[in-house]
């Protein structure tokens, strides 16, 4: 645009960004071109088209000049007055406990996840072997569906084969249940110290078990076809509830540990630097 085309500046006036919708339909574009990766190529390339064809109009929009526009600025006769509050805000010391909100500043260790997902896992085992006696005479039933996830002559099997004590099985099922619960376990330790204080219980117990029935219910067909035709659900749950029951309990009832995460950087890496730790500094 000319210069003797342009409208007159005046005081009342100011320049601003022109609008422009080619940053909506650039966004549009990523949209498509992630969702083909979960359904079809050919919408990632119809989303790979639409963010060339919006950056190119968006690149327009400010290249080689940004394209503005006037507003009518709105003149304010009388100032505003702001009152100044006297009140003062006290900011937390670095170190001091309790400025991280979503961060614990204490977790149970480690080694009491561990200790947990060992007993829960003993507990579980034992529900699921009550299970195996009760609903199918056999003790070993509960223990070649597990292993049937990575035995194929065990996945197959009929119900007589299922009953019948292999070692193979019985190996492979005692260290996917044993590796499984000592994870578990310490998904417990890492998880506890951010929820509520009061429904600690309620968390570990009940909830936990429950998104983890959840989980499997919805994959257990791909990792185990054979414990997913044959599985007793109310077991199943029972099983899950006892493990939460005493793991929660354990990983609870342990001596939660002081963290370095409300410490400045200088104080985590070492640094002797003065007056980042004022509470310990105190103290000696």
């Amino acid at each position: 645009m000319d210069s003797d085309q342009k409208p007159q500046i005046t005081s009342k006036m100011i320049e601003v960004p022109a609008p422009t919708s080619w940053p909506f339909v650039t966004a549009f574009g990523i949209a498509l071109l992630l969702a083909g990766l979960v359904t079809s190529l050919a919408v990632s390339v119809v989303g790979l088209l639409v963010v060339l064809r919006g950056a190119v109009g968006w690149f327009r929009e400010v290249l080689p000049v940004a394209k503005e526009e006037l507003v009518q600025a709105r003149h304010v006769e009388t100032p505003t007055i702001v009152a100044l509050s006297t009140r003062r805000v006290d900011h937390l010391q670095p170190g001091t406990e309790g400025h991280r909100v979503y961060i614990p500043v204490k977790v149970h260790p480690y080694s009491a996840g561990l200790l947990g997902g060992i007993f829960g896992g003993v507990g579980m085992a034992i529900i699921a072997c009550l299970y195996g006696v009760i609903a199918q005479g056999s003790l070993w039933y509960p223990i070649n569906l597990l292993a049937a996830a990575a035995l194929p002559s065990l996945a197959d099997a009929g119900p007589a084969v299922l009953k019948a004590f292999h070692l193979s099985g019985f190996i492979v099922a005692l260290i996917s249940h044993g590796v499984i619960s000592l994870l578990v376990g310490l998904l417990f330790a890492a998880i506890l110290p951010m929820m509520p204080s009061r429904f600690t219980a309620f968390w570990g117990s009940f909830l936990a078990p429950v998104l983890w029935t959840a989980l499997i219910a919805s994959t257990l067909r791909l990792i185990n076809p054979a414990l997913n035709a044959r599985i007793d659900w109310a077991w199943f749950i029972a099983s899950q509830v006892a493990f939460g029951l005493i793991t929660g309990y354990i990983v609870a009832h342990s001596k939660m540990v002081e963290t370095a995460q409300s410490w400045p950087l200088a104080a985590r890496a070492g640094v002797e630097a003065p007056g980042l730790m004022p509470e310990k500094e105190e103290e000696r």
